[in-house]
């Protein structure tokens, strides 16, 4: 069984408590259509789960097939830079039809953000090292594919249709049932 290589920490995108019994990870691309599928599912689960889960999302560009895909990561990148990553994630997946450069850039001006410093960061590639990190990490945790999910850490390669995923989910933040006490039938071993 895969599990995730690298933990998450505060530098990565996260929506929940730090302290929620379930973390679960999205390694995704924002050009993939399996993607977009997943992230309708991901809001309806973030919803139902409330505070017992935290939801952090890596990239994960697939750029062979997807065209798009590094500069949408990009442009999520230099929004966030500026407060608004999950503004743009939402945006981006919404728009999938849409992500050349200058709708980007037309995303950014709705969310009110500095435009001239998010076309400079574009044009620089700021962020891809970051991505390309991201990327890396995905593969040394056995990603080979978008949308990728992790659950507590280890790798989860069921379906992520939302019953059975929140099904999964809502196992893993159930509490632990304290141990039973164990009989034994060993001579020599009394009740206390």
């Amino acid at each position: 069984m895969s599990v995730l290589r690298v933990p998450v920490t505060a530098a990565d995108h996260r929506l929940g408590q730090d302290d929620a019994p379930v973390t679960l990870v999205e390694y995704g691309d924002f050009e993939c259509p399996h993607c977009a599928a997943a992230y309708a599912i991901m809001r309806t689960i973030r919803k139902k789960m409330g505070d017992r889960l935290r939801f952090v999302f890596r990239h994960f560009p697939l750029t062979q097939v997807h065209p798009h895909a590094m500069h949408a990561a990009e442009a999520a990148e230099a929004a966030g830079a500026q407060r608004k990553f999950w503004e743009m994630y939402e945006i981006l997946f919404g728009r999938q039809d849409a992500l050349d450069d200058r709708d980007l850039v037309r995303y950014a001006n709705s969310l009110r953000l500095d435009v001239r410093r998010f076309e400079e960061e574009m044009k620089s590639e700021k962020y891809v090292p970051q991505i390309r990190q991201q990327f890396q990490m995905g593969i040394h945790s056995g990603v080979n594919g978008t949308p990728s999910f992790f659950i507590n850490g280890a790798r989860y390669d069921g379906s992520w249709q939302v019953d059975r995923l929140l099904a999964v989910l809502e196992a893993a933040a159930a509490p632990a049932a304290p141990a039973a006490p164990v009989a034994s039938d060993e001579p020599g071993e009394k009740d206390s």
